[in-house]
């Protein structure tokens, strides 16, 4: 049995029907903030919130658990800013209550959802896993502590984790039974497809004199699809005695945010108003990962790595979506 923490979210849920398809029996637990009970169509859901360390204690007697996928975190980053101390216990505390739990319960394997914001504002692109980590904010910093605690625990207590670094999440199950839904929404990719679909008046774009090819922000994608084939091979790979690590998952490919902006315009046939703005306080011009590492170590390469694909998915549950 797998246990997925945090399943019924964006990524969780992608993760959870790969699993399935694998032959995987998961749990879902999930304290249904953010998640959706519509996202959970393998498994079987457990409501629950990891402050609860109670609750924790029957998921783990209730099933016999060889692997945890932990997703259970706060992300939005300007939340974070005005409301440290939210990101700090939600992110950082009920994570050492999930770890306490697998040690009483003698459960070994971690697969961590982390990010590129532990990173901060990087000095060169791409990025790779030896580089500085200097979070700028209380979301990337709370990341930054758990790989911190995940690398003590290993070392003190015999955890094998694997930190997986994403870069910006997008795309759709190529299937479109589930999909990217967020409130409040703040991707970009959602963002645009809405105001493709007429449920706003426009996108904005922050920022148009960076020192890039057109001046706006240019990001990594990484198909949510290719994310989580990253995560059940780090599963493997720790069973295989896989040393404890982190790795970054991208697609080593920058698109500008006007870049994607037109190929979504090109894939919905929409006009897809677009509204030029004052850059954001904090944004990096670019945010390019390697993930070489992950190549080496987990033998994964990204599927989706056109941007064109991404928007296909992502448009194909946008106009079908059921929650």
């Amino acid at each position: 049995m797998i246990l997925v923490t945090g399943g019924a979210g964006y990524i969780g849920s992608h993760i959870n029907k790969m699993l399935a398809q694998k032959g995987y029996e998961t749990v879902i637990f999930d304290n249904l903030v953010y998640g959706h009970p519509e996202a959970v169509q393998w498994g079987t859901l457990e409501i629950g919130d990891l402050a609860d360390t109670g609750r924790l204690n029957e998921i783990f007697e209730k099933y016999e658990i060889e692997a945890v996928f932990h997703f259970a975190a706060y992300a939005y980053v300007g939340e974070s800013v005005a409301k440290p101390s939210k990101y700090y216990n939600n992110n950082v505390a009920n994570t050492l209550h999930l770890l306490d739990a697998m040690r009483r319960y003698q459960v070994k394997h971690l697969v961590f959802s982390s990010t590129c914001a532990t990173y901060g504002v990087p000095e060169k692109m791409p990025i790779t896993e030896d580089m500085e980590q200097k979070p700028i904010n209380p979301y990337g910093a709370s990341k930054r502590m758990i790989e911190r605690i995940l690398a003590d625990y290993h070392k003190a207590y015999g955890l094998n984790y694997c930190c997986l670094r994403y870069f910006n999440a997008a795309g759709a199950d190529p299937d479109g039974r589930i999909g990217e839904s967020h409130n409040p929404e703040t991707h970009l990719i959602p963002l645009i497809l809405a105001a493709a679909a007429g449920d706003r008046d426009s996108v904005k774009v922050f920022g148009t004199d960076y020192p890039t090819r057109d001046g706006s922000c240019i990001r990594d994608y990484i198909h949510v699809t290719d994310l989580a084939d990253a995560h059940l091979r780090a599963m493997d790979y720790l069973k295989k005695c896989g040393e404890s690590t982190c790795m970054n998952l991208g697609n080593c490919i920058g698109n500008s945010v006007l870049e994607v902006i037109e190929a979504a315009r090109e894939i919905t046939g929409k006009e897809i108003p677009a509204v030029l703005d004052k850059r954001r306080a904090g944004d990096p011009p670019t945010l390019v990962g390697s993930a070489e590492k992950a190549k080496e170590c987990l033998g994964w390469e990204p599927r989706y790595g056109d941007i064109r694909v991404i928007l296909e998915h992502a448009w194909k549950w946008y106009c079908n979506k059921k929650y």
